[in-house]
């Protein structure tokens, strides 16, 4: 898997989230929305590491997680997305959303429409989603 293939990736996820959350499927658009920043912060990653380089052990174990939280700290875009929610209300609304997503919530069964829909929104929104201002920068 490489930084293209993440990337194809989130769209993609993007989508089939949003035609699950129209078909009444709100736990699995949730799961999904989540797991569309996880694969555009493994994008962000993936974005440090220059072809033939070796990478670093430490950049590549804290990688491989499905914490936001943490990928966000290895992605190489930490430090310029604080001083965006800073300046961006809207956008630190999204990220409070997005930051409590868990790969358990695939276990998920009582995802409310309504949790499905800000999340999504906090996803996607072209304002003030999470997944906009990360491609920016992947």
């Amino acid at each position: 898997m490489n930084r293209s293939d993440l990337q194809r990736l989130a769209d993609l996820r993007l989508r089939e989230a949003q035609t699950l959350f129209t078909a009444g499927g709100f736990d699995g658009a949730y799961y999904l929305s989540g797991y569309v920043i996880e694969c555009a912060l493994k994008a962000c990653v993936a974005r440090q590491i220059r072809e033939y380089d070796f990478p670093e052990k430490r950049l590549v174990e804290r990688s491989y997680t499905h914490n936001l939280t943490q990928l966000l700290e290895v992605s190489g875009v930490k430090v310029l997305f604080e001083e965006a929610l800073r300046g961006n209300e809207a956008l630190r609304l999204s990220w409070s959303i997005v930051k409590d997503w868990s790969e358990t919530s695939r276990y998920a069964l009582d995802v409310t429409e309504k949790s499905a829909q800000d999340m999504l929104a906090a996803v996607g929104d072209a304002a003030s989603g999470v997944l906009p201002w990360l491609k920016k920068h992947w």
